[in-house]
């Protein structure tokens, strides 16, 4: 009997010092669950929504691994009316991918936007004009506005 007791004691003891010395159960995640493609889509759902700051996050963790992620960011911040962070991102998209015709094409029509750099505005749309055919006419498009801008400025 006393060692029935005795191991009951013991136990106790255990117990209450393992238990005592543990925190509650945490979960850790030591790795990001989604592929940066996985981001990149979700910010574009979160886009289409509307839900901009959402987008901008899932954008943001795209970025890093796949360059559009910038591109995607320069655009939000554009529908946004926020032209200075929109330059940034379109430049960054062009620091990782220089040849992206829709990054010179965005850049090319926030400069037409601000109404500033539309010497350079220019040759970044005649660039994109010539580095993808498909999206030539949109790409015309805002070339002719900006030398439309720039003739009405002499």
């Amino acid at each position: 009997m006393k060692k029935d007791i005795s191991r009951f004691l013991l136990l106790a003891l255990c117990s209450l010092l393992f238990f005592s010395s543990c925190s509650l159960p945490r979960i850790h995640i030591l790795k990001d669950p989604l592929t940066p493609q996985e981001h990149l889509n979700l910010g574009v759902t979160y886009e289409k929504q509307g839900d901009f700051e959402n987008a901008i996050r899932e954008y943001k963790l795209a970025a890093p691994k796949i360059p559009q992620g910038y591109l995607f960011l320069g655009n939000v911040y554009f529908q946004q009316g926020d032209l200075d962070q929109a330059e940034e991102f379109y430049k960054q998209a062009l620091v990782k991918e220089p040849e992206n015709a829709d990054a010179l094409n965005n850049l090319a029509w926030v400069y037409y936007t601000k109404r500033e750099n539309l010497d350079e505005a220019e040759e970044l749309a005649v660039r994109a004009t010539k580095l993808n055919p498909a999206k030539k006419g949109i790409y015309l498009d805002t070339l002719e506005k900006i030398r439309d801008l720039k003739r009405q400025k002499l």
